[in-house]
This record gives C-alpha cells, sequence and structure tokens, in this order.
C-alpha cells in the first residue's frame, strides 16, 4: 500500500464540492486512493454490466438509497452525470467521487452537466517522492526498467509480465472502444516509433510517412494516448525575445517502464547501453515534475526553450517568473551542462529566479559562476 501525495489535496478540494472527479490512467491507484481517503462512502463500479443494468432501471432511486458514493470508471454511463446533477442540487449534503481513466469522455460530461458542482484531480503512476526506500534501493535503470505502476512495484511483478498484460489490456479495452481501427498493426507501430522519439520534437508528417497512414490520422492517435494517460506533451516556450524560437511540441510518455517495453528493452543490461537512455531518463524526469504539480492541484506550467543553437530541457513558469532546468542521464558533472542554463538567463535576467541541473548521479558539485545552478540526484 502506497501513500499518495494527491490525497491531501483530494480532502482539501472536497470540501468546497460536492463531487470530485479522480481522472488518470488505468492501474493508478485511483480507486485504492478514493477508498483510503473516504472510508465511509459506498462504492459501485461502472464497469460491472450487473451493477449498469440495475442502475439504468432503478436510475435516481439507485442513488437514493446508496447515500454518499465512489463510483468507479464513471465514463462507461455517461448518462449518470444528469442523475448526480439532480441529486447535488436537491441535496446540498451529498457527495460523489468519481473515477475515470478516459479523460476526454470524463470532462465533456463534467462540463456538460456538473459545471460548478465538480473538481478534477489527475492521479498519475507513482512520483518518486512516493516510493519506499526499498524502491530506491535499487540502480536508476532499474527504476526506469519497472516504471511506477504501483502494482507493479507492489508486487514485484517482472517489468515484461506487467508491461506486455497492461499495453494488449489498454489496446482492447480502451483504444478499440473510442477508435474504429482498420489496421491494428499500423497502431502497433505507431505506438512504438512515439517511444522512439520521447524527449524530441513531434512531427505528424514523419510519423505518418513511416506509418502510411495520413498526418490527421496520426494527430486523431496522439490525442487518444493523451485522452487515455498514455502520453503527454509539452509545449514550446514563447517569448518575444528576438530568437526564431521553435515551434513544435515535445512528446512524453507518462511511465518509462512503458517505453522500455515498447522498444523491446528486457534488461538492465539492455537498458544501460541502448542509444535512447537518456532520452527515457528525460522522460522519467519530466513524467515526475508533471505528477508533482498534478499531486498539488496545479495545472501542466511545464514548457522547453529551444532556438537555433540552444535547448533548456525544462522551462517551468510562475507568474513571470522562470525556473530552468537540464537534465542529463550522466552520473558525473561537466562544466557545459550548464551552459545553456547560464544562456537562457542572460538571455531573460531578472525573470529566471532559479536553474538545475537534474542528474543521475550523486556527488556534490560546484555551482555555476552565476550564482543560480543547483544540482539534485533524482534517485
Amino acid at each position: 500500500m502506497y501513500n499518495r501525495d494527491l490525497c491531501n489535496e483530494l480532502l482539501r478540494i472536497k470540501s468546497y464540492f460536492p463531487v470530485v472527479a479522480v481522472t488518470g490512467p488505468r492501474q493508478s491507484g485511483k480507486t485504492t486512493l478514493c477508498k483510503m481517503a473516504f472510508p465511509d462512502y459506498g462504492y459501485v463500479n461502472l464497469e460491472d454490466e450487473i451493477v449498469r443494468g440495475e442502475l439504468s432501471l432503478l436510475r435516481k432511486e439507485f442513488f437514493m438509497t446508496k447515500g454518499n458514493l465512489i463510483i468507479d470508471e464513471a465514463q462507461n454511463m455517461p448518462e449518470i452525470f444528469s442523475i448526480i446533477q439532480v441529486m447535488v442540487d436537491e441535496n446540498p449534503k451529498l457527495n460523489y467521487v468519481i473515477t475515470g481513466s478516459n479523460n476526454f469522455s470524463l470532462m465533456q460530461n463534467i462540463t456538460q452537466s456538473m459545471a460548478g458542482r465538480a473538481a478534477l484531480l489527475t492521479l498519475l503512476p507513482l512520483s518518486f517522492s512516493e516510493l519506499t526506500p526499498d524502491d530506491k534501493s535499487t540502480s536508476t535503470d532499474d527504476i526506469m526498467l519497472r516504471g511506477f505502476y504501483p502494482a507493479v512495484l507492489a508486487k514485484k511483478i517482472p517489468a515484461q509480465d506487467a508491461y506486455r498484460q497492461y499495453y494488449n489490456t489498454y489496446l482492447q479495452r480502451d483504444i478499440m472502444q473510442v477508435m474504429n481501427l482498420k489496421n491494428l498493426d499500423e497502431f502497433r507501430r505507431f505506438v512504438v516509433l512515439c517511444a522512439a522519439r520521447v524527449g524530441t520534437e513531434f512531427n505528424a508528417n514523419g510519423l505518418s510517412n513511416e506509418i502510411g497512414v495520413s498526418a490527421p490520422t496520426v494527430q486523431s492517435w496522439i490525442n487518444v494516448l493523451e485522452a487515455s494517460y498514455i502520453a503527454f506533451h509539452i509545449s514550446p516556450f514563447y517569448k518575444n525575445i528576438g530568437k526564431r524560437l521553435i515551434k513544435k511540441t515535445k512528446f512524453y510518455f507518462f511511465d518509462s517502464g512503458l517505453v522500455c517495453y515498447l522498444l523491446g528493452i528486457k534488461t538492465v543490461e539492455q537498458l544501460s547501453n541502448h542509444p535512447l537512455r537518456g532520452q527515457i531518463f528525460e522522460n522519467m524526469v519530466v513524467g515526475d515534475m508533471l505528477k508533482s504539480l498534478y499531486n498539488k492541484g496545479q495545472d501542466n506550467n511545464l514548457c522547453f526553450y529551444r532556438d537555433q543553437q540552444h535547448e533548456v530541457d525544462i522551462v517551468q513558469q510562475e507568474a513571470q517568473r522562470f525556473k530552468a532546468y537540464e537534465i542529463k542521464s550522466a552520473q558525473v558533472i561537466h562544466t557545459d551542462f550548464y551552459k545553456n542554463l547560464d544562456y537562457f538567463k542572460k538571455l531573460l535576467g531578472e525573470e529566471v529566479v532559479s536553474t538545475q541541473i537534474i542528474y543521475a548521479g550523486k556527488d556534490e558539485m560546484p555551482i555555476s559562476d552565476n550564482g543560480y545552478v543547483n544540482y539534485m540526484n533524482i534517485i
């Protein structure tokens, strides 16, 4: 059992809204979190056909006999959202916690039926702060290979077994439900090619040429990956600073273990020598930064800076202040690691309030001459 950082935000926001929706990928721990946070609530799972049948027949009467409820995978029965709206309007003391693994379906129903009545939170796989000391007592490569899904770590399921089943189930249950795929092999090839491009600029035209499908089809597949919490993107930095900035987004997966599986990486030895190890490490770090934001109930404020000569992996904007991060998979700091950070700070001056190198080593190193570069071991 893992203590989830999102629990504090879930309890806080629940005091203001009668309905809270917790979204996130399958097997990220949404049900466990909600049951731990609200042990006195009833529970129904709308993936159960019998429950859906009973609810369809009784509708409002079903809810009147249940009291406060945790409703799992609510997107499977869109008509319940209007019923919940009526219930909370008629009885302000009623409370509902809704979970879902399809962000598009859940958001669509919430905005249509429960605007102003519901808060939305996102639970992703485990963050570094949620790992146990035992989870952290291994190598960086082992952590990347195992990934961060709670059940995989708690049950010590071999990564290949876990992610093979996760991937196949994801294709069968989620993708096939929302897409009319004519060629499953094309989609499989698409997902593998996406895994090989983590941390790089996303080019729909390039992918479409490799797969043999149209660019709009590729974009629609990307949208499904994002709506199902398999992948996400971060946008380029925009500011009028007189530079030719890159305009394409960068693409990441939410879990490094799934990336390794898709790339055919089965062992720590294979990962340590893999040409994409640095990109997988960056994927893991950026994903952890996003988890930290969501666990606090905050929006994604991550972007990246790149012009024709310089790149900063992550820029985090807070009002008119910026934090800049370089991500390196090396175990030793080199002086050239902070050149781009120094450049970015000189470019924006006092608007850059901190710079940091995140790397895989453990040694403490001197800070840069600008006085802002710190070093953090991700493990």
